[in-house]
Parts: structure tokens; C-alpha cells; sequence
């Protein structure tokens, strides 16, 4: 009996897995959203590096703007704060916005638009930015801590 017990349960593992259904999608989406998050973090920790930031200045796409350094201590800012927010979960889609903005920037004009080829990594950011932009955090998030405070605040009144 047992044995036919547990092949039952095989067949029913096997049919999940390759049945369309989402699997843990909301946990999935977070553990994206978080390493999105860090990534984007490590980029921005950058605007703490001025020797970096005074190598960015020289390139040419930075020398059309009357301040070169500004430019890049904004956009490195935006990686910064736009990680953070999403790596926490909080104001996910404010974050998820300032990253699709900046990458977008750093895609179209830094690196010409080439998002087929040379610049795809930028771009690829600008596509997780825009999930989490329609989707929101999911699970561990400050938003959903914040929300469900304010739900049970609500209930209560």
C-alpha cells in the first residue's frame, strides 16, 4: 500500500513540474527582486568611488554636458537608491522606475541603443525593472509589511 502511496505522489510531483501552473512564483519573484536589487547596489556603490567617477567623466558621452561629474554621481545615485529600494522591497515600483529610467539612459545614449548585442546587459535591468513595475515586490517586502500593518489598522476601525 505504501509503496503505491508513494508513486502516486511521484506522479503527481512530475505532473506539477512540467504543467504550466506557476511553481512558488511569488517566492521566485522575490529571490529575483533581492539579487536585482544587490547587483544594482554593487553598480551604484560606485558614486562612493571617485576615481571612478572621474574615469566615467572622460568619455565622450559624458563631455556634452556642462557637468560631466553631476551626470554621473545622479546616475550612479539613482542605481544606488533604485537597489536598495528594490533589494527591501520598499516603494518597489518608485525603485522599479528610477532603474528603468537610469538603465534606459545608460542603453539608449551611453551605449547607442545597441540593446541587441553590445548593450544588453543594461537593458536586461531595464526588463527586471519593468517586471517588478507590473508585478510589485511579492513576498519578503518592506510594501507588504507596510501594507498589511495599514489592512489589519483598517479592519480594526
Amino acid at each position: 500500500m505504501n509503496l503505491e502511496n508513494s508513486s502516486n505522489i511521484q506522479k503527481y510531483d512530475m505532473k506539477k513540474n512540467f504543467s504550466p501552473s506557476p511553481i512558488v512564483q511569488r517566492d521566485g519573484l522575490a529571490v529575483i527582486r533581492i539579487i536585482v536589487g544587490v547587483f544594482m547596489i554593487y553598480h551604484g556603490s560606485e558614486v562612493f568611488d571617485a576615481s571612478k567617477i572621474q574615469v566615467y567623466a572622460t568619455w565622450d558621452i559624458f563631455k556634452k554636458f556642462s557637468s560631466p561629474s553631476f551626470i554621473i554621481y545622479l546616475g550612479k545615485s539613482a542605481e544606488l537608491i533604485g537597489g536598495i529600494l528594490l533589494a527591501t522591497g520598499c516603494f518597489t515600483r518608485i525603485g522599479s522606475l528610477i532603474l528603468i529610467l537610469t538603465m534606459s539612459f545608460i542603453s539608449f545614449f551611453v551605449g547607442n541603443g545597441k540593446i541587441w548585442y553590445d548593450d544588453q546587459y543594461p537593458y536586461l535591468f531595464v526588463l527586471l525593472a519593468l517586471v517588478f513595475f507590473f508585478t510589485g515586490p511579492c513576498n519578503w517586502s518592506v510594501d507588504n509589511l507596510i501594507l498589511n500593518k495599514k489592512n489589519k489598522i483598517q479592519s480594526t476601525v
